[in-house]
C-alpha cells in the first residue's frame, strides 16, 4: 500500500526549534485506498442546452468513498458539475447540464467522471463529447398580446414578420430539442439579451407596420432596436424606460424628435419647449448644452442645464442654473412625480438670459393648488441655497419663509387664503441681475 507524506515548511522549521524549545508535531496528508470508476452510460454527442443522465459504478475495497463528480469542460474551462455523495460502493445516477452559451461554436467537449475516497485519493474517466447547437425548427416571440412564430431563415437565425406597433416588448422561447433537450427562454437583462430571462426585450422600429423581429441563437443578437434621436443626435438607453442625451441647443431652433411611440401624447415642458400644436417644437431656453432624459412611462422629457460634461450649478456671477427641491411641485405631474426632499429629483430651472431663470406651475397639475413648500438651490444637491436673506418677493400669491412665518428660511409657501386655480398657469421668475444674494422672485399668472 502506497502512502504519500507531505511536510509543511513550517513543520521543518518547528523541528529545528524543538531542539531548544518545545516539540511540535509534523503535519501529514494521506492519500490511500484504491478508488475505481466505470461509466455505464454512453454518450458520444449532445446538444447545447441538454440535460444528460449518467450512470457510474464506483468502488474502493480499502477505505470508504466520499464523492463522485460529473464535470463538463469546454476546452480547459469547467462549465458544469454535478456532485453526488457516495456512502458505499455501487451504482450512482445523476444529470449534468450542457450550458447553452452564446458565441460558443460546435466542437468537442470533455465529460469527466471523478471518484474520491475519504483520504482524497481519486480516480477518473474522461469521455469526448461532440457538442452542437440545436437546429430549432422555430422559436416563439411572446408578447402581452399574443405569441408569434419565429421561422428559421438561416443558420441559427429566426424571424417573425407581422404588423407590429412601433415598439414591441417580448421575450423569446425555444422549444425542447432532441431527447435530452430543455425549453429555453431569452429575455432582457442589463441592456442585452440573455439566456434564462423572461423580462421583455424592448424591440422597436422606425414606424408601425409590417416588419421583422429577429434573433440569432448563436450570437444572442436581436433586432430591430431603433435608437431615438433629437435633431439627429442619438439618445443612449439608460434602461427600458429611460433614454438620455447631452446636446447643444440653440434658442429658437426647431426641435425634431424621432423614435418614440405616440409622441403627440407626451407632455411638453413649456419652460424649455414651445409646442405649436401641430407636433412641431422649438427650443425657448438660452442657447447652451442640456441633458435631456426621455421618460417613456411618464411620457415627458426632463431637461437639465449642463456645464461641459457635468450638470450645471449656479455660478458666482449669476450664470448657470437654479435647482428646485421640495414639496408641492413635480413634472409632468405633482401627483405622480413630486420632487420631495430628494436632491436626485431636483428640477433645473430654465435659463432665460440676463441671469433670469423660470419655472412654470400649473394648478393641480405640476403643483398642488393648496400646498407649496419648496426651495431654490445652487446645485442638484444639498449645499448652496437661497434663504430669506438672499431672495425676496412682492408676490400676492406666494411668500418666502423666514421661520416664524410658517416656512423654514427660504422655503416657498402660499399666502394665507391663497391657492392656485385648477389648470391655472403661473410663471415664477428669479432675477439675479442684482447678485446672487439679492435674488428677486416674481410670480405671474397667465
Amino acid at each position: 500500500m502506497k502512502r504519500s507524506i507531505s511536510k509543511s515548511l513550517g513543520s521543518i522549521i518547528a523541528l529545528s526549534i524543538a531542539l531548544t524549545s518545545c516539540k511540535k508535531e509534523d503535519t501529514y496528508t494521506y492519500s490511500v485506498g484504491n478508488p475505481t470508476v466505470t461509466v455505464e452510460s454512453e454518450y458520444e454527442a449532445a446538444f447545447f442546452g441538454d440535460s444528460l443522465t449518467f450512470s457510474v459504478q464506483v468502488a474502493d475495497n480499502e477505505i470508504p468513498l466520499s464523492t463522485v463528480k460529473a464535470q463538463l469542460y469546454y476546452t480547459d474551462d469547467m462549465v458544469s458539475e454535478t456532485i453526488i455523495r457516495t456512502k458505499e460502493n455501487g451504482q450512482y445516477t445523476g444529470k449534468i447540464y450542457v450550458p447553452f452559451y452564446k458565441n460558443v461554436p460546435n466542437g468537442t467537449a470533455t465529460l469527466k467522471f471523478v471518484v474520491q475516497n475519504i483520504s482524497k485519493k481519486t480516480a477518473e474517466q474522461d469521455i469526448d463529447l461532440e457538442l452542437s447547437r440545436p437546429d430549432y425548427p422555430y422559436l416563439t416571440l411572446v408578447t402581452a398580446d399574443g405569441e408569434y412564430q419565429m421561422d428559421k431563415v438561416g443558420p441559427n437565425q429566426y424571424e417573425a414578420t407581422d404588423a407590429f406597433p412601433l415598439s414591441v416588448k417580448a421575450y423569446i422561447k425555444a422549444p425542447k430539442f432532441g431527447v435530452n433537450g430543455n425549453a429555453l427562454t431569452f429575455g432582457w437583462v442589463n441592456n442585452e439579451i440573455v439566456l434564462g430571462s423572461t423580462t421583455d426585450i424592448p424591440f422597436s422600429y422606425s414606424s408601425p407596420g409590417m416588419y421583422p423581429i429577429s434573433f440569432n441563437t448563436l450570437t444572442f443578437e436581436g433586432s430591430p432596436f431603433i435608437t431615438p434621436t433629437i435633431n439627429g443626435t442619438s439618445f443612449s438607453r439608460l434602461d427600458d424606460e429611460h433614454f438620455q442625451v447631452d446636446i447643444e441647443l440653440t434658442e429658437g431652433e426647431e426641435i425634431t424628435i424621432e423614435g418614440f411611440e405616440d409622441l403627440a401624447s407626451w407632455w411638453i415642458d413649456s419652460d424649455f419647449f414651445t409646442d405649436n400644436g401641430s407636433g412641431n417644437l422649438s427650443f425657448n431656453a438660452m442657447t447652451g448644452k442640456y441633458r435631456i432624459t426621455a421618460d417613456i412611462t411618464a411620457k415627458y422629457f426632463a431637461v437639465e442645464v449642463m456645464n461641459g460634461s457635468e450638470l450645471a450649478r449656479l455660478n458666482a456671477d449669476g450664470t448657470g442654473t437654479i435647482w428646485i427641491i421640495g414639496d408641492g411641485i413635480g413634472k409632468p405631474s405633482v401627483h405622480t412625480n413630486q420632487i420631495g426632499w430628494n436632491p436626485g429629483k431636483a428640477l433645473s430651472m430654465a435659463p432665460k438670459g440676463n441671469k433670469t431663470y423660470q419655472v412654470t406651475l400649473v394648478g393641480d397639475k405640476t403643483a398642488y393648488k393648496d400646498y407649496l413648500n419648496f426651495k431654490f438651490f445652487h446645485q442638484k444637491d444639498w449645499g448652496g441655497e437661497f434663504n430669506n436673506n438672499s431672495i425676496s418677493t412682492g408676490s400676492d400669491i406666494i411668500f418666502v419663509g423666514n421661520g416664524p412665518n410658517g416656512r423654514d428660511p427660504g422655503n416657498i409657501g402660499l399666502l394665507a387664503g391663497k391657492e392656485l386655480e385648477e389648470d391655472g398657469i403661473y410663471i415664477i421668475t428669479i432675477d439675479l441681475s442684482g447678485g446672487n444674494d439679492n435674488a428677486v422672485l416674481t410670480m405671474t399668472k397667465q
